[in-house]
Order: C-alpha cells, then sequence, then structure tokens
C-alpha cells in the first residue's frame, strides 16, 4: 500500500478553491514593495509584475489575501505613514509628496476621508506638548 502526501497549498476563508490567496512570500514581496515605493505611481499592473501576476488575478487573490483591494490598501498604507510624519517639522505639502500623493488638495481630502479630520488638524490635535507651553490648569495658583 503507497500512501500520497500532498502539500497544501493556501485556500482564501470561506472557500475550498486551492490557491485563492496570495502565498505569504508574495504577499510580504507586494507589501514591502508598496512600503518603498509608496511616493510612485502604483498600478495593478505594477503590483502584480511585482509578483509575476496579471493584475486582474493579482487584484483578486490580494483582495481575497487581505481584505482590502490594493488601492484601498495602498491609500491606508500612505495615510498611514503620513501620520507618522505629521509629528514631524515637515510640512503638509512635502509628506504628501512623500506618501504619493500628486497635490496637497487630494492628499487632503483623501486623508480626511480615512481619518476624519484634515492633516492640519491631526498635526494640531497629536503633537507633543513642548515645556512652557501647557496651559495653566485652574487651582494650580
Amino acid at each position: 500500500m503507497t500512501t500520497m502526501t500532498t502539500t497544501a497549498t493556501p485556500t482564501a476563508p470561506g472557500t475550498s478553491e486551492p490557491g485563492s490567496v496570495l502565498p505569504g512570500s508574495r504577499l510580504r514581496r507586494v507589501t514591502d514593495y508598496i512600503e518603498t515605493h509608496m511616493d510612485e505611481d502604483l498600478t495593478l499592473a505594477r503590483l502584480g509584475a511585482v509578483v509575476c501576476m496579471s493584475p486582474y488575478h493579482f487584484a483578486r487573490l490580494f483582495k481575497r489575501s487581505t481584505g482590502l483591494s490594493p488601492h484601498r490598501f495602498v491609500v491606508r498604507t500612505r495615510i498611514g505613514r503620513a501620520t507618522a510624519l505629521l509629528a514631524a517639522d515637515m510640512s503638509i505639502r512635502r509628506i504628501s509628496q512623500v506618501v504619493g500623493f500628486r497635490t496637497v488638495s487630494h492628499f487632503t481630502t483623501v486623508f480626511r476621508r480615512v481619518t476624519g479630520t484634515t492633516p492640519h488638524a491631526y498635526r494640531t490635535l497629536n503633537r507633543p506638548v513642548q515645556e512652557g507651553e501647557r496651559d495653566a490648569l485652574p487651582g494650580d495658583d
């Protein structure tokens, strides 16, 4: 009697279709690529080429793997980086360029849609309090 050993192929949650998600190594490769090239135009064709797939096939497997479309993932990654950069002493215009937006207006619109506030308001609310900037609390006489 011979026994056959099969290797498991990743499957998407709720589906039994083998190979219906991006393998972990390819997912890491494309997410690392997004992180390091977010200031560039990240098209489906370009992202698919990173993992040697057609744009359509890549987009379908990426969404099954992450729960987000590639575009939505890129936007959230860009906004995540922007929130970190807003703590630095860098202009909002420069931040918008660094994270891959062509105009400050588009950056502000997308930032507001994702976070619920503008980049300027986010920076104001989240900047560290400097020594001597604290308002005196009532009763601190």
